[in-house]
């Protein structure tokens, strides 16, 4: 039995994580923590009732290496790059009983939520969040958390840099055309909206239900912080520089993520061809759906899942990609158990299905 703790259980995503791994069959959450709400678990989330009795209280890194084999940081950006250090820096020796039956490497693990360990550059981190990285050395050691991409790296990782909610379906949207088609795209455009939970749960004016409810926006026009991670990893994809224009939108829903993708490319492309790229590129994943031609995917059929589901479009020159997740799941909490599983041996759609 793997033992988790979750830093940060009283944001969405540390919920949404706790709710998951309590009915994971091979994990036991023993160590859950926040810095703002302390008390037991089922008051902070009556949703819990019954089925746990632990308590939260403020992060106690000593209390946490003692209990735990693997954390999940579910909090803000710029918070992680001071907790992972000491969660890493004191591993069990061999690391414990269980996670050495399970196959992976000794010592303790983290899967980080926030963005502290996405970027490559310790600069470009800095430009788009507005503090200095403090853990340059795990920050060129973490392995970026998409299964589908890096599946064997995240299996060996003891950090685990989870991606983003829009690049999540940005990125899984996009891989097959930009490993294939480099060369032929001329520019890509991202139209990208997300539930309000997105945002995390604050209390802010923008986020009020009477600012919310029946109205729609766009925010951070061509400066959004998830647009480097994008261009970072779709150029690793390409082996070449690949840059597109992402503009976010907030919907007035709780949950959910709809990315309309317009690619253009230098010569006319049939839907034909670019579906039949997309069915084998995603023919072994578990998680990611690829639509018949003609359909198109809704939130609806992905929210409380942590499936991908993907639609394609094309006419004379230009392909449109449709992509859809669950913000809280797989831009989020269920792609930390995804990986979770991957990094202790589990089969990887445990506690997800």
């Amino acid at each position: 039995m793997i033992k988790v703790g979750i830093i940060g259980i009283s944001g969405y995503s540390g919920f949404t994580a706790f709710e998951l791994l309590l009915k994971h069959p091979g994990v036991r959450v023993t160590y859950i923590s926040a810095n703002n709400t302390t008390g037991a678990a089922e008051e902070i989330w009556p949703k819990l009732k019954g089925h746990t009795n632990l308590v939260c209280n403020k992060f106690d890194a000593q209390k946490a290496i003692e209990k735990c084999d693997v954390f999940i940081l579910a909090v803000p950006h710029t918070v992680a790059m001071d907790l992972a250090p000491q969660l890493l820096s004191k591993p069990a020796k061999g690391g414990s009983l269980a996670v050495r039956q399970a196959g992976a490497s000794g010592g303790k693990k983290v899967i980080d939520l926030s963005a502290d360990y996405r970027l490559e550059s310790a600069a470009s981190f800095t430009k788009w969040y507005g503090t200095e990285h403090k853990d340059k050395t795990n920050l060129k050691n973490a392995v970026y958390g998409l299964p589908e991409l890096y599946r064997e790296k995240i299996k060996k990782a003891n950090l685990v840099a989870n991606p983003g909610c829009y690049p999540t379906a940005a990125i899984l949207a996009l891989a097959p055309l930009v490993s294939t088609k480099t060369d032929l795209i001329q520019s890509i455009i991202i139209d990208a909206k997300s539930g309000v939970s997105g945002a995390g749960r604050k209390v802010a004016l923008g986020f009020m239900f009477s600012e919310v409810n029946e109205n729609f926006k766009a925010y951070k026009v061509l400066n959004h912080q998830h647009t480097p991670e994008i261009n970072q990893y779709l150029s690793k994809i390409a082996g070449n520089n690949v840059e597109v224009t992402f503009v976010p939108h907030l919907l007035p829903i709780n949950r959910g993520i709809q990315e309309t993708i317009y690619v253009q490319f230098k010569e006319k492309i049939k839907a034909e061809n670019i579906h039949t790229i997309y069915k084998k590129f995603y023919k072994t994943e578990p998680f990611v759906r690829i639509l018949p031609l003609g359909k198109q995917p809704e939130i609806k059929d992905v929210a409380y899942t942590n499936y991908c589901d993907i639609g394609v479009a094309a006419n004379k020159n230009l392909a449109v990609i449709t992509c859809t997740i669950d913000n809280l799941l797989k831009g989020a909490s269920g792609q930390a158990v995804q990986n979770l599983n991957l990094m202790c041996n589990f089969k990887e759609t445990e506690g997800l299905v």
